[in-house]
């Protein structure tokens, strides 16, 4: 198995970062994959940036913190906000945004440090941010209303402030335009969406930019790791987490028939469907006996820890080690998954998108992990 090699922090730079924010008196703060300074500051004595006042930044270091940002784009004027781009490694993800109190001061940091020399053959890419932050949610069911939508998207992803819906000709089911409160908020909803619909409800939706502007700088470049959030997405995970695999509430997936009408206006459950078997002969056999009747063939959490009650062993407990994450927001862990009376432990790695959170990231990555033991047993 091919084994994702974790970059090593620069304890240099590490400490030179937590030396100036005790000097300065600096406070950051770790929010949704992101660090932040300010939104405003302690001290603020302008009027709040409106529009066209923030620029973005890339081609950053991966070792290069607060310390060394702050104070270069903070020469050029008053800093309102500045918001680093993170990684669970505690390495910058390359690229960031500053926030001034003008279109003025910004027009000034575009001509002054773009292609700043930050140190031997890095220049800094600095440009004016779209700050894009609508959507446009196509195929939706016609069925779909507004209130119900709006409720569905606030309990998947952040920032929602509100929506409005279109149908008519030339529109496939219903179209929602849902406005965010941040161009961030936005590009991580963005990336999770389809596959959170798709897992919920089995609907298929579109998404993409709502804006009459021409971008300039569109999304950010994909990131050497994960976001989403997709994934989306909140709170970061620990890089280890130890728990027991507890069969979860078990959520049924929806028919079709537009999801059954969007799960009957996002109110009541639908049908289950009946999942295909196993390939194994002798696994499907073995499953069928003990779980058909409980549906808990669609949870492989539930299954592993119902297999496991049935051959009177003892509650699976795995440990997730998060490496980093590939293209396209994929993220990937290392798992280590025992079970009291049975060696030796399983190993292995799953790659998962991220979920809208960090316990819901956590736990598909539990998911995978059990799948993929599932599958080693159905196949041995």
């Amino acid at each position: 198995m091919h084994i994702i090699q974790m970059q090593m922090l620069n304890s240099e730079r590490v400490q030179a970062l937590e030396a100036w924010l005790m000097e300065t008196d600096t406070k950051l703060a770790q929010v949704n994959g992101q660090r932040k300074y300010g939104g405003p500051p302690a001290v603020w004595h302008l009027p709040p940036p409106g529009s066209q006042c923030e620029v973005f930044i890339s081609q950053i270091p991966r070792d290069t913190y607060e310390d060394v940002l702050i104070p270069l784009f903070g020469s050029v004027g008053p800093l309102w906000e500045f918001r680093l781009m993170m990684n669970f490694s505690g390495q910058n993800r390359g690229f960031a945004y500053a926030k001034y109190s003008s279109p003025a001061v910004v027009n000034d940091a575009v001509r002054l440090l773009n292609g700043h020399r930050l140190e031997a053959g890095v220049r800094l890419s600095v440009r004016r941010s779209t700050e894009k932050s609508h959507l446009c949610i196509g195929e939706l069911p016609a069925s779909t209303q507004l209130d119900h939508l709006l409720q569905v998207l606030r309990g998947m992803v952040d920032g929602v402030q509100r929506i409005s819906l279109k149908t008519g000709p030339g529109i496939v089911g219903a179209s929602a335009i849902v406005v965010f409160s941040s161009h961030y908020d936005a590009s991580m909803a963005k990336k999770v969406l389809v596959e959170a619909f798709r897992k919920k409800f089995e609907l298929n939706i579109s998404i993409k930019w709502q804006t009459t502007m021409k971008s300039t700088t569109d999304e950010p470049p994909p990131p050497h790791k994960f976001s989403k959030s997709l994934f989306p997405t909140p709170l970061k995970p620990p890089r280890h987490v130890l728990t027991p695999l507890r069969p979860p509430p078990r959520l049924a997936r929806p028919p079709s028939r537009d999801a059954r009408e969007f799960c009957k206006a996002v109110g009541e459950p639908a049908v289950p469907q009946t999942p295909p078997p196993p390939s194994s002969s002798s696994c499907a056999s073995s499953l069928e006996g003990h779980l058909t009747s409980s549906g808990s063939l669609h949870c492989p959490m539930a299954l592993l820890c119902e297999l496991c009650e049935a051959k009177g062993v003892g509650v699976p407990q795995c440990n997730l080690t998060l490496s980093q994450a590939g293209s396209k927001g994929f993220m990937f862990f290392f798992y280590k998954l025992s079970v009291p009376g049975i060696t030796p432990d399983f190993e292995g790695q799953v790659m998962i998108l991220p979920g809208p959170s960090a316990y819901a990231t956590v736990a598909e990555a539990h998911q995978a992990a059990a799948l993929q033991v599932l599958q080693k047993i159905c196949n041995n």
